[in-house]
């Protein structure tokens, strides 16, 4: 194994121009994003673009990937001028990106990430699985990932995902590859994977864009370094020739000074004693001190424990033993609220997950953990707001236009200043600090560094979790380093090394070191591994241990809980005549069931649908009234049309006008009422002014079974062959999942909503016409309430409200479940009083046995995912 790391640069002819800007501008409202900015990625060669945040750098990949267009200037394609007309135009081109925070869908498998936007299809366009798995497997083997194609995306880990990202962007052979913060989420041993992958792509005649804060990572990995200033090109040459030092000073447009301040740290009582603490097998027999103005590093591997050691000093989780003390006192925290009354502040690794609300103000998130300061007589004032968190805000030197805006249209940087805030209103005594300078700029981490000086200089004590070697050496006083849960160092600041540290984190001899280091000492410490091949399982047992930890299971469990003991006191349960009327009853709600998942799929919701089969069923019923010698598929025609027509303006509402699903859909609820209420005018249609056609139609049998039962059969089939099986249907789990991610690879998001909406009212409008042939008496009255029953069979099927999960197979489960409830409570005569009192109740405890069928699969899950 080589003690140092490879150099993948060298001198070499330049190739020729493949992608570029040329005078490229881009305004943002009165904010110029980039300004007259020229560049070019050349065939084979890596260009770092280096900039702090908010110099332009993500203006300018979002340029070149065809999210955004410029305003002034070009883009080059070839040596000639092209117009990028979306992401996916520009995949199309040969241009693939891996964005800093991967946008991925944690509901579809590995190989859907990895080829949604462009899965194999057989001849007559389904899905080809077996291909996609297959080429998935080769892919993840090149990245270094060892698991298993069809496993479900959010099963891994972030550092895995960001691999799959990798991956995605490797499978369309492309001709420019740009990466954007790639290494941020990896462990070393990942980041020397990746770094083979640009040699190897390199060697292909690639085009490359490097984007990172790593200075070392950038000047191992390129070939020419361009460098922006707020918004302005200030220099591109050779690495060659721009030193480090240099390239830093261009960036921020003076000298940085040291990155990690002097300090000569006095440390005062002991804050925090920790025992011998363990929660499970994730850590064991921790114990440490930690003293007022002092700042403890935990080092060690991604997955060694040391967030969750913090995570149970906080509160999130509770220790399965050891004991905690706080000032002397002996703590058990339930919750973090009693940790943060307490004086204790935790900023966690996840920034955009778990410690903004990225669509809320600055403001409202810098306060959020303390609002209630900021209240007179029970009102929040803005005055007492900007109080509690404008000093630290300005000590950072925030970059942001007014504390009104959106913390999403932050820099990361920028981002992780609003957290550092937040936390540090609560005035804590203990500040837990995990990856505090996760992809943020040279400029940014240099203000970080001195503010946690600054923080223990005061007396607070901190906690600082890194996977920077530098950072943890430089800024730490103590250092605990960890492996597989255990503590297997300490050290002092004066005697800790980076050969030291890395020694205790790999246990001195393990090869699966995953340390992260943003130096040179460790950057060849892990050799390059051999990807591991998935275990197999027995096919069939495997197949059954699947099905049972399936939430359909716990659906079909909580069926039988009913069944059995309403059969058991009536048992014309399960007579001929009660089945049948069961499953015509079921038909009908499966129908609109399905329609609804369609929609709550992109993450939206319809409360109109049953004012879309009552508008329908009167259609239909009018239809065949006036006109009695007409086919009955006329008739179910003008139920669908109508159908359709709703749903358009619900998806047209809702995706051009940009207005709430739920606003708009509780709107039309009332409107499609109104209007069948004034078309019915107080009539209704009975059984005896429709042709006999009308109703036989779903009052037939096929083989004794009721061919409504049939229809309702097709439609399910229908759908879930598209969802499966056609690429469009993955793409409506991909909106529900990651809406923005599915902007970035080009699906057209609006136009699948659309027509989510549109087919959920044609199904609707269908729904509504076999209503009418079903029930024969029509009036405006029809269905009134039955989108409650509705939702509630497509939640409890296991369709996300948030969108991107749930199958065909668990929606019909659950409207099973709710009718199988309702007759049960009816045959063991329920009195009416108290029918629907006890039918939520039935429901909870029906949902409940579902849920433990749940739980048991996501803890199967982890065990096997830790």
């Amino acid at each position: 194994m080589n003690s140092q790391p490879t150099d993948f640069t060298s001198e070499k002819p330049a190739g020729k121009c493949v992608l570029g800007l040329e005078h490229a501008t881009k305004v943002f409202g009165g904010t110029v994003a980039l300004k007259d900015v020229s560049l070019d990625l050349r065939a084979g060669e890596v260009l770092a673009l280096l900039g702090e945040n908010g110099a332009g750098k993500s203006t300018c990949v979002k340029l070149l990937t065809g999210l955004y267009r410029p305003d002034e200037g070009q883009i080059i394609l070839d040596g000639a001028p092209v117009t990028l007309a979306s992401p996916l135009d520009g995949f199309r081109r040969g241009i693939s990106v891996v964005h800093q925070h991967p946008g991925l869908f944690s509901d579809l498998s590995v190989a859907e990430n990895i080829f949604i936007g462009h899965m194999p299809v057989d001849k007559v366009c389904r899905l080809n699985h077996a291909t996609m798995q297959r080429r998935a497997a080769e892919l993840l083997e090149v990245v270094g990932l060892d698991c298993d194609p069809g496993a479900v995306l959010n099963q891994l880990r972030s550092s895995e995902q960001q691999l799959v990202e990798i991956a995605r962007a490797l499978s369309a052979d492309a001709r420019v590859l740009i990466l954007d913060e790639p290494t941020a989420a990896l462990s070393q041993r990942e980041v020397e994977r990746l770094f083979a992958v640009i040699q190897q792509l390199r060697t292909r005649q690639v085009a490359m864009m490097f984007v990172s804060h790593r200075m070392d990572e950038v000047y191992r990995v390129s070939d020419r370094v361009t460098v922006l200033r707020d918004g302005h090109h200030v220099a591109t040459e050779p690495v060659s020739t721009m030193t480090r030092d240099r390239a830093v000073q261009l960036m921020v447009g003076r000298s940085l000074g040291g990155m990690y301040p002097e300090r000569n740290p006095d440390p005062g009582d002991v804050i925090l004693e920790v025992s011998e603490l363990g929660l499970g097998d994730l850590f064991t027999d921790v114990s440490f001190t930690l003293r007022a103005g002092e700042i403890l590093g935990l080092g060690g591997l991604v997955g060694s424990g040391r967030t969750e050691i913090a995570r149970v000093i906080f509160g999130i989780h509770k220790p399965s033993h050891g004991t905690i003390r706080l000032a002397g006192r002996p703590v058990s925290f339930g919750t973090p609220g009693e940790a943060m009354a307490a004086g204790i502040a935790y900023l966690s690794e996840d920034r955009l997950g778990q410690s903004l609300v990225m669509d809320q103000a600055i403001l409202s998130n810098a306060t959020l953990p303390t609002i209630e300061r900021a209240t007179v007589g029970g009102l929040i004032s803005a005055t007492k707001e900007l109080a509690l968190v404008r000093p630290d805000l300005n000590r950072m030197k925030l970059r942001f236009r007014s504390y009104d805006q959106p913390v999403k249209t932050l820099s990361g940087g920028n981002q992780q200043k609003v957290v550092l805030a937040k936390w540090l209103a609560t005035k804590p005594r203990l500040l837990i600090l995990d990856e505090p300078t996760q992809g943020v700029d040279v400029q940014t981490k240099a203000e970080v560094h001195n503010l946690i000086a600054d923080l223990a200089g005061s007396g607070m004590a901190i906690i600082l979790i890194s996977s920077e070697l530098p950072e943890l050496l430089g800024m730490s006083d103590r250092i605990l380093v960890l492996h597989e849960g255990r503590v297997m160092d300490e050290m002092v600041r004066t005697t800790a090394t980076p050969e030291r540290v890395l020694k205790a984190a790999t246990d001195a001899a393990s090869q699966d070191a995953s340390f992260r280091n943003s130096g040179s000492a460790l950057a060849g410490a892990a050799s390059l591994p051999e990807p591991l091949i998935p275990k197999r399982s027995i096919p069939f047992l495997a197949a059954v241990r699947r099905f049972l930890l399936k939430r359909e299971f716990g659906l079909v469990a909580a069926m039988a809980a009913v069944i059995i003991p309403v059969a058991a006191i009536n048992p014309r349960m399960l007579s001929a005549p009660n089945l049948t009327a069961l499953s015509m009853d079921a038909a009908l709600l499966i129908i609109v069931a399905v329609a609804q998942m369609l929609v709550l799929l992109t993450r939206n919701i319809d409360l109109s649908v049953a004012s879309v089969i009552g508008l329908s069923a009167y259609g239909a019923a009018s239809t065949m009234h006036l006109h009695p010698d007409l086919n009955v598929f006329i008739g179910l025609g003008v139920a669908s049309g109508i159908g359709l027509l709703c749903g358009l303006v619900n998806g047209l509402v809702i995706t051009i006008g940009r207005v709430p699903a739920i606003v708009v859909t509780l709107g039309t609820l009332s409107v499609f009422r109104g209007i069948d209420s004034m078309w019915t005018g107080g009539k209704q249609i009975s059984a005896d002014q429709v042709p006999q056609a009308w109703l036989d139609l779903t009052s037939g049998r096929i083989a004794g079974v009721p061919a409504l039962a049939f229809i309702a059969a097709g439609v399910l089939l229908l759908v879930g062959f598209v969802l499966r099986s056609l690429p469009l249907g993955r793409e409506f789990f991909a909106i529900g999942s990651n809406p923005d991610g599915a902007e970035l690879i080009g699906i057209p998001v609006k136009r699948r909503v659309l027509g989510a909406f549109a087919v959920a009212g044609l199904l609707a409008g269908f729904d509504g016409g076999l209503w009418a042939s079903r029930y024969a008496t029509i009036d405006a009255r029809v269905a009134t309430g039955f989108e409650l029953t509705v939702i509630a069979s497509v939640v409890v099927g296991g369709v996300a409200i948030r969108g991107g999960a749930g199958t065909a197979l668990g929606v019909t489960l659950g409207a099973l479940l709710l009718l199988i409830i309702r007759n049960g409570l009816i045959l063991i005569r329920v009195d009416p009083l108290w029918l629907e009192g006890v039918y939520g109740l039935v429901i909870l405890g029906a949902v409940t046995i579902n849920l433990i069928a749940t739980r048991r699969s996501h803890s199967h899950l982890r065990r096997k995912h830790p």
